[in-house]
Formats: C-alpha cells, sequence, structure tokens
C-alpha cells in the first residue's frame, strides 16, 4: 500500500491510507469516511488483497470509527469488484458485528444483509452461511445477537439440509442463557417467519413463540407480542384460535404493565392480522381490559388505538359494539387522573363522531367534547379544537355552533387570563376549521374583543392573533373586517387601546401588503404622531421603522413624516435614535 509514494498522482490517497494508521480519531474517521475514493484508486485487486486485510486487522478502534466502517462496506461490492467477490467483504463485517458497542453491530448486521442479495445461492452456502453458523456458535452473547438478524436473509435460498441447520441454530438463541440473545431472537422471530415454511410455522415457531412470551424477562416476553402480529398474519383462520390466542391473552394479562403496553400499542395490528370473529369474541374484552388498566401509560396506549379498533370492527356490529362495550370505557378516560390519557383520547374521540353517525354523536360524543374542552390541560383542549372538522362533517355547523361554540365562548372569558390566553393561541386553527363566513358570524368580535382586553399578554397574544387570520383569510379579508377596527382604536380615549393599535399595524402591514398598508395603515400611524401621551409618540417611530420596509420607498408621505418629528424631538429626545432611523 505504500507503492502510491512515487506517483504523485497518488499522493492525495497516500496522505488518506497514513490517516487511516493515525493517532487523531478525527483523521481516521475522515479517512474512513472517504474509503472508496481510497479503494477507487488502489483499483478492485488491490483492494481485495491489501485493503480489505488492513481493515479486518485493524478493526480494535473508536466506536465511531468503527461504526463508519461498518457503513461503507456495505456499499463496497463494485469496489472489490462485484457479486463475483463480494465475499471478500465477509471478514471485516464478521468482526465489525461482534464489537461490544451495540451500534456498530447493528450497522454491520445492515451491511451483512444488504450484501447478502449480492451473493449467489453457492456463494451464499460457502461463505454467507458458515459466517452466520460462526457468530450463532460465538462465545461472547454480541456475536450471537448480531446471528439472529442474518439468518432470514439466506434462510429462503439455500439447500434443504442447511436450512434445517439454520432452523436449529434459531432454536438454539431462542433458548440461551443470556436474556440479551433472547431479545435479539425474539426481535427477529416475525421475520424469520415470514421466509419459513408453513409447516416449520406450526411445528417450530409457535414453540419458538410460547417459550419467549412465558420468559422471565420481560423484556422479552414484550418482543414477542410484536412477532405476534407476524406470526397470526401466516396462519390459517382455523388454526389462530389454539395456535396464537392462548398466548396472546396470556400477553394481555401480562404482570409488568410494559409487556401490556405493547399488546396496547400493537392492537390495530393484532386485530387485523387476527380477523372479525376472533376480534368480537376475545379482542373486544381484552381492549376493555386495556382501557382499564391500572397503569396510565397503558392506558394511554390503548386509547390511541380506539378509533382505529372501532373502525376494523365487522361493520355489522360495529355500532352495537361500540356503544356496548367501548363507550362506557371512554367516558371513564375523560375524567381519567393522568393527563396523557385524556391528551391520547382527545386526539382520537372526535373520529367517532363519523362512525357513530349523527344522533349517537349528538347524544353521547358531544358531552364528552365538552368535558374535554373545558380540560385544565392545554394538549387536551388543543386536540378536541384540531379535530372539530370530523364532528363539523357529522353534525353540521349549526348543531356545532349550538353545542361546542359556547364552551369556547365561555373559556375566551374566563376570569384567569390564562385560560384566555390558552383560547385565543387556538383561534387560527379554529377559524381553519369553521371557515370564514362562520368566523365572520361567531368569532370576529371575540377576537377584536381581547385587543382591548385590561392584561397586556391578552393584547399582545390578541395582536398575533390577528396576523395569522389575515394569513389563512387574506389581504381583502381584512381589508374588509379587521383593519376599519383596528384604526378605529386610534381614537380610543384609552391611551393601551391605542398603543394596542400601533402594534397591530406593525404585525398586520406585511401580511397585508403594501397598498393596504399605504392607504390605509400610514396615515393613521403619522395621525398619531401628534398623539398627547409620549409613549405613544415614541412607538409611532418605532411603528414608521417596523413598516418602512412594507412601504413605497419613493413615497412622499414617509419623507414628510420626518418633519413630522421635528417638534417631537424637542420634547423626546428618547425619539433621536428612531427619528435618524425614519429619516435615513
Amino acid at each position: 500500500m505504500a507503492g502510491a509514494d512515487g506517483d504523485d498522482s497518488l499522493y492525495p490517497i497516500a496522505v488518506l491510507i497514513d490517516e487511516l494508521r493515525n493517532e487523531d480519531v478525527q483523521l481516521r474517521l475522515n479517512s474512513i469516511k472517504k474509503l472508496s475514493t481510497i479503494a477507487l484508486a488502489l483499483g478492485v485487486e488491490r483492494t481485495r488483497t491489501e485493503l480489505l486485510p488492513f481493515l479486518t486487522d485493524t478493526i480494535y478502534d473508536e466506536d465511531e470509527v468503527l461504526l463508519a466502517l461498518a457503513e461503507q462496506l456495505g456499499n463496497f461490492t463494485m469496489l472489490v469488484g462485484g457479486p463475483e467477490y463480494v465475499h471478500c467483504l465477509l471478514p471485516p463485517l464478521e468482526s465489525l458485528a461482534t464489537v461490544e458497542e451495540t451500534v456498530v453491530r447493528d450497522k454491520a448486521v445492515e451491511s451483512l444483509r444488504k450484501i447478502s442479495q449480492e451473493h449467489s445461492p453457492v456463494d451464499l452456502e460457502v461463505h454467507f452461511e458458515p459466517l452466520v453458523k460462526r457468530l450463532a456458535s460465538g462465545d461472547w452473547f454480541t456475536s450471537r445477537t448480531s446471528a439472529c438478524g442474518l439468518f432470514s436473509v439466506c434462510y429462503p435460498r439455500v439447500s434443504s439440509t442447511v436450512k434445517a441447520e439454520i432452523r436449529q441454530h434459531f432454536r438454539t438463541l431462542c433458548s440461551d442463557d443470556t436474556p440479551m440473545v433472547r431479545r435479539a431472537a425474539a426481535s427477529k422471530l416475525g421475520e424469520f417467519a415470514k421466509v419459513l415454511e408453513l409447516d416449520y410455522v406450526k411445528s417450530d415457531i409457535i414453540s419458538l413463540f410460547t417459550a419467549l412470551a412465558s420468559d422471565e424477562q420481560d423484556s422479552v416476553r414484550l418482543l414477542a407480542v410484536e412477532a405476534c402480529v407476524s406470526i397470526a398474519s401466516l396462519l390459517p383462520q382455523e388454526d389462530l384460535e389454539t395456535l396464537v390466542m392462548p398466548t396472546l391473552r396470556q400477553a394481555a394479562e401480562d404482570k409488568s404493565w410494559r409487556v401490556r403496553y405493547m399488546v396496547a400499542d400493537k392492537f390495530s395490528e393484532l386485530q387485523k392480522a387476527v380477523g372479525p370473529e376472533i376480534t368480537k369474541n376475545d379482542l373486544v374484552p381484552a381492549f376493555q381490559n386495556l382501557l382499564k388498566d391500572c397503569e396510565a401509560e397503558v392506558r394511554s396506549a390503548a386509547a390511541k388505538k380506539i378509533k382505529e379498533f372501532c373502525e376494523n370492527l365487522p361493520e355489522d356490529s360495529r355500532e352495537t359494539i361500540i356503544m356496548t362495550h367501548i363507550l362506557s370505557c371512554v367516558k371513564e378516560l375523560v375524567s381519567d387522573t393522568s393527563q396523557h390519557v385524556k391528551s391520547a383520547l382527545a386526539s382520537v374521540i372526535m373520529g367517532l363522531s363519523t362512525i357513530l353517525g349523527k344522533d349517537n354523536t349528538v347524544e353521547h360524543l358531544l358531552p364528552l367534547f365538552l368535558a374535554q374542552l373545558k380540560d385544565e390541560c392545554p394538549e387536551v383542549r388543543l386536540n378536541i379544537i384540531s379535530n372539530l372538522d370530523c364532528v363539523n362533517e357529522v353534525i353540521g355547523i349549526r348543531q356545532l355552533s349550538q353545542s361546542l361554540l359556547p364552551a369556547i365562548v365561555e373559556l375566551a372569558e374566563d376570569a384567569k387570563w390564562r385560560v384566555r390566553l390558552a383560547i385565543i393561541e387556538y383561534m387560527p386553527l379554529l377559524a381553519g376549521q369553521l371557515g370564514v363566513e362562520f368566523f365572520d358570524e361567531k368569532l370576529n368580535t371575540l377576537c377584536m374583543a381581547w385587543l382591548i382586553d385590561h392584561v397586556y399578554a391578552i393584547r399582545e397574544a390578541a395582536t398575533c392573533n390577528l396576523m395569522k387570520l389575515v394569513e389563512k383569510f387574506g389581504a381583502e379579508w381584512a381589508q374588509n373586517t379587521i383593519v376599519p377596527k383596528v384604526l378605529g382604536m386610534a381614537n380610543d380615549p384609552n391611551y393601551l387601546h391605542r398603543m394596542t393599535t400601533l402594534f397591530c399595524i406593525n404585525s398586520l402591514s406585511e401580511a397585508c401588503g403594501q397598498d393596504i398598508t399605504t392607504k390605509h395603515m400610514l396615515p393613521v400611524v403619522l395621525k398619531m404622531s401628534n398623539d398627547q401621551v409620549a409613549n405613544v409618540r415614541f412607538n409611532v417611530a418605532k411603528s414608521l421603522q417596523k413598516i418602512g420596509p412594507v412601504l413605497d420607498s419613493n413615497l412622499h408621505q414617509v419623507k414628510d413624516a420626518c418633519f413630522l418629528f421635528r417638534p417631537i424631538r424637542g420634547k423626546d429626545s428618547t425619539l433621536s435614535i428612531f427619528f435618524y432611523e425614519v429619516s435615513s
């Protein structure tokens, strides 16, 4: 590899190669990331005979360097001469698959899975499958965990004899003494089942699934639940009840909340895999129990699945099951002690209205929506307001205005200013849900009233709210609806309200555009330069500075503003800096 020194064109490559040996970790990392450049310069033969052995021998390095190396080698097939020589990449990747750092091993396994597809069936048996066996029977648990991720990629393309050996190795790893190995095997159980013949799924995989689902470690049991989805989707309907459901029922009632959480999290997928009959007979009671679980994390995971679970119920009995079994649980969750559970429910509960129809929504769901809309947790309220369009589609805007909007208005006028502030923040979202006509009819007055609230934080939030509304509904709407009311406040006897006018102009000028700002807003700002209150005049100068970029630079009114400020400079020396910026 030092032969490159005699050729000036290869000098940069020689530098990169030297950096691979450098004591500085960052230099080694940079060189590893340019490994493909080194390989291209060396050529395929020297890459195989010199570079790869060198990399294999120097595999003991910082984790960051090893991670980059594992990633690079996965893309090296053409750099070693194509699929015919891809097996040359196996030794360094095998070493990387046994290191202690998990992320390095995972990346090495990912690269091994990638290059396995480029092996011919013969090379797969001669080179790749022996590597998997070595890893599976390694002394250290690190190699055995890596082996678990490689069985499924080589199994479909090897002979029957080798397949039997692979199945045996996988069985051994599923009962390994080390929990980390059993975890790795459980995480790949579903993937391995997908490439097996159905007879072996029934004879081998089911017994392994049952054993892993009863493992003493809950971290193994919860991964078995994940595998259950894949296994159930492979089996005929008639075998599910006897082969899968006893284990699934056991998992849904597991003593560890983490296992029950995994069942709740995968519930919709399990529901699709087992079919409608088993869902009605087994999964509905199990889902009820998960919604009533003693752990908030489990209830939260189950609550997120309510809408999807209900949508996937058999159509002929969907409404009956929901009204009889699910709705009572939902009512309890609305007043749950955990805000995470209530928030999870609020994100999906509105979707039930499209499933249950108008009458059931009005009678049963609207009271629940109202309760969550008044919840003390902001996230719960936001999730309800964010999904109002679902209910709007079912019960119509008029019914919605009679039921939920009074509650929103009540919150908007609440005595606690923080509650009012929360509703203001949701208003642009609510406006988008309801549309411009309905907004003008029901909520416009409310938005303008916030501008003269006695709390500054409310007035400030109301100003930002107007800007977002203009961005949503457009400048023409602003000119007809908002701007006249804002500018009318310039004559308000309360100087704080006059200052709010200036704050609104600062926010709205860019959204409304040059024409509206020039014709309507600028004259009002200039008129307020003669205000009796110094603080108002001070903010006039700041407003001119703010809206200046929106205005036409040749506008005579802007230039004339300098003269308007001449008398002010004498009285208010603090304005001089703004006067200078505006006039310049």
